[in-house]
């Protein structure tokens, strides 16, 4: 960074406090994130702000890809689009490299997913000997065959569960209603947890939630988020499986497995309860993604 480029950063930063009146914290986000820049540049000998090429401010937001999560590029990006256009407005510049930029919006993380081997080891892990067991397998069984989000499905209720048609009813974001089908493996498993449910009911003086809630923890109450993820953390820290693995995982793969084995885009959209198909969309990158690793492992010239 020449001296030039060193003064255009401390005025930039007075505009930003006195004319723009922005607070410390901003501020102080602000310079890190365009000395973080600045460094980009220097490694990559650019040597001044004038010979910046749309091509390295993109390639810069593609290095931070690898450390930061979309909406914090798309803050840095947002950081860097503030600095040039005041590089313009006061005459350090002529032309704004960034205005071509398209903003990080769409670089969504790739969700982690199991392959169907690794599902079937995390299913296999609860001990199907006790209650504790019996209820974790079925709750396992029921994310995968549904795509629930844990949220949903500690809001089940036992009216929720036909099984006789095979299905499920649940409540989404937004309480949006919307019917799930379930597969014969899973209500066999919600089979086997009925017959032990009644051990989980503890106060008789909460008997009529606990008639009406699914799930139960060992005090016989609904699960907390929190509460539904320890109980199942157990079984897959067990799987010995090097991903970071969550309930949401199964969610993912739900989805994903289903798209693998020729299901329309649309109908998995509606059982995930997605509104907006290119929510659903990320699931297909995720597919071409597991191709490309194929294809780099097995092709003799790939």
């Amino acid at each position: 960074m020449n001296e030039t480029d060193k003064k255009a950063l401390s005025d930039f930063m007075t505009f930003l406090a006195l004319e723009r009146g922005f607070p410390k914290n901003t501020t102080d986000a602000y310079r890190i994130d365009i000395k973080r820049y600045f460094r980009y540049l220097d490694a990559n000998k650019i040597k001044t702000l004038g010979s910046v090429k749309p091509n390295d401010i993109t390639n810069f937001l593609f290095l931070l890809k690898e450390k930061f999560a979309p909406t914090s590029i798309a803050r840095k990006l947002a950081a860097l689009r503030t600095f040039y256009k005041f590089l313009n407005a006061e005459e350090y510049l002529k032309y704004d490299p960034t205005i071509s930029i398209d903003t990080p919006k769409l670089w969504k993380k790739l969700p982690n997913v199991l392959t169907e081997a690794e599902v079937l080891v995390l299913l296999e892990q609860p001990n199907t000997t006790t209650d504790n067991g019996i209820r974790d397998r079925a709750v396992l069984e029921l994310l995968y065959a549904t795509g629930l989000r844990i949220s949903e499905l500690i809001s089940l209720k036992l009216v929720d569960i036909n099984s006789n048609e095979g299905y499920i009813k649940c409540k989404g974001k937004g309480s949006k209603e919307r019917i799930v089908p379930v597969g014969k493996i899973a209500l066999g498993w919600m089979e086997k947890y009925f017959v032990i449910r009644q051990k989980f009911v503890k106060e008789k003086s909460e008997i009529l939630l606990q008639e009406e809630v699914l799930f139960l923890n060992r005090f016989g109450r609904k699960f907390s988020r929190v509460g539904m993820w320890k109980a199942l953390k157990k079984h897959i820290k067990n799987t010995g499986i090097k991903k970071n693995i969550t309930p949401h995982t199964l969610r993912h793969s739900f989805a994903t497995h289903l798209l693998q084995h020729g299901a329309d885009l649309r109908i998995v959209q509606e059982l995930l309860g997605h509104s907006n198909i290119s929510t659903t969309q990320i699931y297909t990158h995720v597919d071409r993604d597991r191709l490309k690793e194929v294809h780099r492992k097995f092709h003799p010239r790939a």
